[in-house]
């Protein structure tokens, strides 16, 4: 299983271990993870998983697709690296993966 980390806005950090396949979202929820509401489940129609992606991690993703880019339009707070969790796929290539979350997802 993959592990990646995933640091609040507090600073509390959290090492979640993943199944390949699923969502960075859905592994951060098993982990129970605080700072993650996923609405929508995991369907990209909330944006309430926004996260922000490592600079160094950017290039090493998929870009994100329209329908993410959409609606990223929406979270609050948005900068360069800002992705939704529940469009990153757990792959092994994902080991190591740093990830922040807002404040607020809405």
């Amino acid at each position: 299983m993959p592990r990646f980390t995933i640091i609040e806005h507090t600073g509390a950090e959290h090492q979640v271990d993943a199944e390949v396949g699923q969502s960075v979202m859905q592994g951060a929820i098993d982990a129970m993870v605080p700072g993650i509401l996923a609405d929508c489940g995991g369907s990209c129609s909330c944006a309430t998983c926004h996260c922000y992606v490592d600079e160094t991690w950017m290039s090493r993703l998929p870009p994100p697709e329209s329908t993410e880019r959409d609606m990223l339009e929406c979270v609050l707070e948005q900068r360069e690296t800002s992705r939704l969790s529940c469009q990153l796929r757990v792959t092994p290539a994902i080991e190591g993966l740093v990830i922040r979350l807002p404040a607020s997802q809405v």
